[in-house]
């Protein structure tokens, strides 16, 4: 069974940063297409990032510029660099992996921003 597990979240002022991470089980992690979500507590999951086995990337406007993905093949794991948040970057942050019919979800890491 496939796991992926979120860390680094965490409470900052705003204009900090903060780096999550998704560190992933599966023997195949090149091939898999990675996504970063967030979702505030009675509204719907939204995209943040994405990228690809060849690591282009794609990104929710609302973070352009101030938020990067990356990977990480050799060692499983996926990140999310946060710079310049916002208190409107609160939320649970989920990372998720996909491939062909693979669909996985990790379970969440909590960032606070305060202002």
């Amino acid at each position: 069974q496939v796991q992926l597990v979120e860390s680094g979240g965490g409470l900052v002022q705003a204009g900090g940063s903060l780096r999550l991470s998704c560190a992933a089980s599966m023997s195949t992690f090149s091939i898999y297409v990675f996504d970063w979500y967030r979702q505030v507590s009675g509204k719907q999951r939204e995209f943040v990032a994405t990228i690809w086995g060849d690591s282009s990337t794609s990104y929710a406007d609302s973070v352009k510029g101030r938020f990067t993905i990356s990977r990480d093949n050799a060692k499983n794991t996926m990140y999310l660099q946060m710079n310049s948040l916002k208190p409107e970057d609160t939320a649970v942050y989920y990372c998720r992996a996909r491939y062909q019919y693979d669909n996985f979800w990790g379970q969440g890491t909590q960032v606070t921003v305060s202002s």
